[in-house]
């Protein structure tokens, strides 16, 4: 029977699926729940030390000697500290140990309870990865809990720190099972080809297989999902996920119906954005996105075929829609005009409404800091790229992330291939589209920060050719000049538009993607 504490059986079931096979124990209450269930799971051999300064080098030793990992435990209080010595000496030796510490709930730290102090991250510098693991509560706590133990597990030749909060009552055995944990696995870079290989046949022989990419993004993702709602026709049971963030939630949602995913990126880190993974391949995406898609041209596939006709039909509607004046129309007829003038440019999409209407429209690469998604500095980073390059750097922007990031203009490094789309509707327009949100009677003035400034005096202050346009024709036209008029200066188009027709525009364009 094993302890009614669910992230110490999360932890244990991991323990066991990672391979390791023996353990250190040191005495003590508050982790007695882990020493039980280490000692109950048949896969690993405890070995009982008193002194946790000398169980730390017990455990050192093991590992020499086996070239696998072990663990050591003990409880809370200064009992980890005394690990430091046998952890500093394994992360200098490239020594996989995995130390174990109980804790007290971290409401009871600093409240001069027995035996508490602050034991996440008191090993420091000495551990490749420190994590303390949430009591789970609900579905996404459990998920977290085993992301968590599984990040800790996948780290290599170097000692981890797995810290666990334990509530009482402690001693309640009753379980008697161990749960059934997703393990993630790391395929690491040093067998890149036989790696790539069975991935790509893990992609083909896949009933369902969808290779999915972030920053840079699959254009019209989005709408295709919505489209193809709870069918489960299109629902994939393999995810190959290749690159960075991906903005749709709808997308995101979708995705986490899926069996497994296998992510892909070049240092091997887990990013478990579906809450599905299984694996992380630690490589080139770009190289293995391209075997793929070359294997799809020899033998195609019945399920991306059918996901590439529902992405044709999403093209051709986007293509056909014809929205009236507003934002939606801005970064349409400007992505019209980049597939006519062909000339070299760079394009940056400031966050929210602009990157979201970017995969609606944009068929190209483009630039957007959806690393963290702060509105802070998106003006700053295209201006800082148009300054290393002879080739147009554009920048489409909302009225919120440009005024907040405004002196990126004041910079004398900047010259005439800076051109600067502001899309100015009087506030956060992302915000009318939050459902529920326009309950509240804060909204427009306090979440949405809703204003009357114009861009006019920034750009007469810092000597930027100011162009406005208020209806259809004066923003097709003022489009048409930041693309091709020449200028010593940056330029800068600053589109007026009402920020109900934008959402209704936005949302008459989905309504009538169903149609």
């Amino acid at each position: 029977m094993y302890s009614n504490k669910e992230n110490v059986n999360i932890l244990t079931s991991l323990l066991v699926a990672h391979g390791i096979r023996h353990a250190v124990v040191c005495p003590g209450s508050r982790n007695s729940p882990i020493v039980h269930n280490l000692n109950e799971s048949p896969a690993i051999q405890c070995y009982p030390v008193t002194d946790e300064r000398s169980a730390g080098f017990y455990a050192l030793g093991m590992s020499q000697c086996l070239q696998e990992s072990v663990a050591v435990c003990v409880t809370s209080g200064t009992a980890l500290l005394n690990l430091a010595p046998a952890v500093a000496e394994a992360y200098y030796q490239h020594v996989p140990l995995v130390v174990i510490s109980a804790d007290r709930p971290s409401q009871w730290i600093d409240q001069l309870d027995g035996q508490t102090l602050p034991q996440p991250d008191a090993l420091g510098r000495f551990v490749g990865k420190a994590v303390s693991l949430p009591e789970p509560m609900t579905d996404e706590q459990h998920w977290y809990c085993n992301r968590l133990v599984n990040e800790a597990l996948m780290v290599r030749q170097a000692p981890v720190h797995i810290n666990v909060p334990i509530s009482e009552p402690l001693f309640d055995f009753s379980v008697s099972a161990l749960p059934e944990e997703r393990k993630i696995e790391l395929l690491p870079a040093d067998m890149p080809n036989h790696t790539m290989s069975h991935v790509v046949r893990m992609f083909m022989q896949a009933k369902r297989p969808m290779l999915i990419s972030g920053q840079p993004m699959n254009p019209n993702m989005d709408e295709a999902v919505c489209l193809a709602g709870d069918d489960e026709r299109y629902i994939p049971d393999f995810v190959l996920y290749i690159g960075g963030s991906i903005v749709s939630k709808r997308v995101k949602h979708f995705l986490r119906k899926a069996k497994e995913t296998w992510a892909v990126n070049e240092t091997g880190e887990v990013n478990d954005t579906f809450m599905n993974l299984t694996h992380v391949i630690q490589g080139d995406g770009k190289v293995l996105a391209d075997q793929i898609r070359f294997m799809l041209e020899q033998q195609p596939h019945p399920f991306v075929h059918q996901w590439d006709e529902l992405l044709k039909k999403v093209r051709q509607h986007a293509i056909a829609y014809q929205p009236a004046y507003s934002q939606m129309a801005t970064v349409k007829w400007l992505e019209h005009e980049f597939s006519i003038f062909n000339f070299p440019f760079s394009i940056h999409y400031a966050n929210s409404t602009s990157i979201r209407l970017a995969n609606i429209y944009a068929c190209h690469e483009v630039y957007c800091n959806r690393g963290v998604n702060g509105i802070d500095g998106s003006l700053s980073t295209a201006a800082g790229f148009s300054c290393v390059t002879d080739e147009k750097v554009f920048c489409v922007i909302g009225d919120l992330s440009f005024f907040y990031d405004q002196n990126a203009l004041w910079n004398q490094n900047l010259r005439g291939n800076f051109r600067i789309l502001l899309m100015n509707n009087g506030k956060g327009g992302i915000f009318n589209m939050l459902p529920g949100l326009e309950k509240s009677p804060v909204r427009d003035r306090f979440v949405a920060a809703e204003h009357h400034t114009s861009a006019a005096g920034i750009c007469q202050q810092n000597k930027i050719v100011y162009l406005k346009a208020e209806n259809m024709q004066e923003m097709q036209e003022g489009i048409d000049r930041l693309l091709q008029e020449e200028s010593e200066r940056p330029m800068l188009l600053e589109v007026f538009t009402d920020a109900a027709e934008d959402e209704r525009v936005f949302r008459d364009y989905y309504h009538s993607l169903k149609k």
